[in-house]
Protein backbone atom coordinates (compact mmCIF):
# COMPACT_ATOMS: atom_id res chain seq x y z
CA UNK A 1 0.00 0.00 0.00
CA UNK A 2 2.82 2.40 0.86
CA UNK A 3 4.42 1.67 -2.53
CA UNK A 4 1.23 2.73 -4.36
CA UNK A 5 0.97 5.90 -2.29
CA UNK A 6 4.57 6.88 -3.06
CA UNK A 7 4.17 5.98 -6.75
CA UNK A 8 1.09 8.23 -6.96
CA UNK A 9 2.96 11.08 -5.31
CA UNK A 10 5.91 10.72 -7.68
CA UNK A 11 3.59 10.58 -10.71
CA UNK A 12 1.79 13.82 -9.83
CA UNK A 13 5.01 15.55 -8.78
CA UNK A 14 6.50 14.63 -12.18
CA UNK A 15 3.49 16.09 -14.00
CA UNK A 16 3.70 19.35 -12.08
CA UNK A 17 7.46 19.58 -12.57
CA UNK A 18 7.02 18.99 -16.31
CA UNK A 19 4.50 21.85 -16.37
CA UNK A 20 6.98 24.11 -14.55
CA UNK A 21 9.81 23.30 -16.96
CA UNK A 22 7.96 23.04 -20.29
CA UNK A 23 4.76 25.11 -20.23
CA UNK A 24 5.16 27.73 -17.54
CA UNK A 25 8.09 29.54 -19.24
CA UNK A 26 5.89 30.04 -22.32
CA UNK A 27 3.08 31.73 -20.36
CA UNK A 28 3.08 35.20 -18.80
CA UNK A 29 3.35 35.27 -14.99
CA UNK A 30 -0.16 35.29 -13.59
CA UNK A 31 -0.13 33.68 -10.14
CA UNK A 32 -1.35 36.04 -7.43
CA UNK A 33 0.13 34.01 -4.59
CA UNK A 34 3.51 33.25 -3.07
CA UNK A 35 4.59 30.48 -3.48
CA UNK A 36 3.23 29.99 -6.99
CA UNK A 37 0.30 27.63 -7.44
CA UNK A 38 2.48 24.92 -8.98
CA UNK A 39 5.03 25.14 -6.16
CA UNK A 40 2.17 25.09 -3.65
CA UNK A 41 0.90 21.87 -5.28
CA UNK A 42 4.35 20.27 -4.98
CA UNK A 43 4.65 21.29 -1.32
CA UNK A 44 1.12 20.08 -0.53
CA UNK A 45 1.68 16.68 -2.16
CA UNK A 46 5.01 16.21 -0.38
CA UNK A 47 3.56 17.22 2.98
CA UNK A 48 0.05 15.69 2.83
CA UNK A 49 0.25 12.97 0.16
CA UNK A 50 -1.29 12.81 -3.31
CA UNK A 51 -4.98 12.75 -2.35
CA UNK A 52 -5.13 15.63 0.11
CA UNK A 53 -2.32 17.51 -1.66
CA UNK A 54 -4.18 17.52 -4.98
CA UNK A 55 -7.36 18.63 -3.22
CA UNK A 56 -5.50 21.51 -1.57
CA UNK A 57 -3.86 22.47 -4.88
CA UNK A 58 -7.21 22.48 -6.68
CA UNK A 59 -8.74 24.75 -4.01
CA UNK A 60 -5.75 27.07 -4.34
CA UNK A 61 -6.00 27.22 -8.14
CA UNK A 62 -9.72 28.02 -7.89
CA UNK A 63 -8.85 30.98 -5.61
CA UNK A 64 -6.27 32.32 -8.07
CA UNK A 65 -8.36 34.88 -9.98
CA UNK A 66 -8.42 38.68 -10.44
CA UNK A 67 -10.95 39.24 -7.63
CA UNK A 68 -8.72 37.64 -4.98
CA UNK A 69 -5.94 39.76 -3.51
CA UNK A 70 -3.55 36.80 -3.32
CA UNK A 71 -0.49 37.17 -1.11
CA UNK A 72 1.57 34.79 0.99
CA UNK A 73 -0.20 31.43 1.37
CA UNK A 74 2.09 28.57 2.48
CA UNK A 75 1.08 24.93 2.84
CA UNK A 76 -0.04 24.25 6.41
Amino acid sequence: MKFLRKAGEKFFLSLIRAYQLLLSPLLPPSCRFTPTCSQYAIDAIKHHGAGRGLYMALRRILRCHPFNAGGYDPVD
